[in-house]
């Protein structure tokens, strides 16, 4: 869990930093690509083809293309209908995405019940928080933050269920990961990206330099290593800790205005959840 804790801390500011300074400036297209290639930079010296048979190696670029390469596009463009608060609401039914998705793919037909409390306590948690008037263009941005939700929610059930060996064969392994973000990632930016918005000052090449090889690079591989490690409450609950360590950075680093009672209300909430998917079952 303490793995899962430390990325949520790590993810925290990207909301943010995308909220402030590349959504509407830089082409969300561009945006992803750039992070995508940064991230496959950063593995790809460590990658050992040999220890992975070939079907796992096209499903692990799978898992990629689809958890982070797909989810990105989604989310980038979520932030033009969007506030960063507003994105940060609608990410809590990702618990129970994660969830119903284990379910359905994976033919666990008996779910304990108490798995499926702690994702519903989770979204009640992050709706206590983040509960608020919403903007016009809500149901544009919240059906593509719904579509980020989901390609996330499927990539780390995948991820988890997949057999890959230990942490040190994974590492080996993982540039496969950003592969198939990368070649998704970019025929969606040949297609559709807008050339005229990429990024021209030191200070966005700065933050994308951040995103790719921090949040995307570190982040990702040591969240699918969490993931590997707890059980799918665990990490349906965790998805969810992301929105009150959101808006901390938030309110620190921005100034945005924060109802501490609500936060730590709903924080609460969200740490009760994450105690039901960690109590053992008899």
């Amino acid at each position: 869990m303490w793995i899962l804790w430390a990325v949520t801390a790590l993810w925290a500011a990207s909301f943010s930093l995308i909220g402030e300074f590349l959504a509407g400036q830089v082409d969300g297209y561009i945006a992803v690509f750039i992070r995508m290639v940064l991230a496959l930079a950063l593995f790809l010296p460590l990658w050992r083809p040999a220890r992975l048979a070939f079907r796992q190696q096209w499903q692990l670029a799978c898992i990629g293309a689809l958890q982070i390469g797909v989810m990105y596009l989604f989310l980038y463009h979520a932030f033009l209908y969007l506030t960063v608060p507003e994105v940060l609401l609608f990410t809590i039914f990702t618990p129970l995405y994660v969830t119903l998705i284990d379910d359905l793919f994976f033919e666990r037909r008996h779910l304990p019940s108490q798995w499926w409390l702690a994702a519903a306590v989770a979204v009640v948690g992050a709706a206590v928080i983040r509960f608020d008037a919403l903007s016009d263009a809500f149901l544009t941005g919240f059906l593509l933050i719904q579509a980020a939700n989901i390609c996330f929610a499927a990539g780390q059930v995948f991820y988890k269920r997949l057999e890959l060996g230990d942490a040190r064969n994974q590492l080996h392994a993982f540039a496969l990961f950003f592969v198939g973000a990368t070649i998704t990632s970019g025929i969606a930016m040949m297609l559709f990206a807008d050339f005229t918005k990429t990024p021209t000052t030191n200070l966005q090449w700065g933050i994308l330099l951040w995103l790719g090889l921090g949040a995307s690079g570190f982040g990702y591989l040591a969240w699918n290593l969490g993931a590997k490690r707890v059980n799918v409450a665990q990490l349906a609950t965790m998805n969810n800790m992301l929105i009150p360590a959101g808006l901390i950075i938030n309110y620190v680093f921005w100034g945005q205005a924060v109802d501490w009672l609500r936060l730590a209300l709903g924080g609460a909430i969200l740490l009760v959840a994450v105690w039901l998917a960690s109590k053992r079952r008899n």
